[in-house]
């Protein structure tokens, strides 16, 4: 009995991880704050509002990277959620570029 209960139990944790580790792709340029905050890895309630704050008095983002000019979001966020950013309708992730890259086109 002991033997099937802790079968069972795993089996339950190990279908839950998929749903926990999940997130995105969330388009950063129609997301609400709880929206950016619930699926960007690292984004909770403040820097989606910020995300939200510079959408509003900057205008849209042209790129997935334009994340990075939001107060609070730095290398480490943006290379956590890279594949699931989207800025446009197209489904298209983020296109990988390293740090170095970013900073010699003007990012931080």
């Amino acid at each position: 009995m002991k033997q099937g209960y802790r079968t069972a139990v795993r089996a339950l944790i190990a279908s839950l991880v998929p749903m926990v580790a999940w997130s995105g792709p969330v388009n950063i340029n129609s997301a609400d704050a709880g929206t950016l905050a619930r699926e960007l890895d690292g984004v909770g309630p403040a820097k989606a509002q910020a995300i939200v704050e510079y959408r509003q008095k900057n205008g849209p983002f042209k790129s997935a990277e334009d994340l990075l000019k939001v107060q609070g979001i730095g290398e480490k966020v943006f290379d956590l959620n890279r594949e699931n950013i989207r800025v446009g309708s197209a489904a298209q992730p983020a296109a990988p570029q390293n740090a170095a890259a970013r900073k010699s086109a003007g990012g931080s």
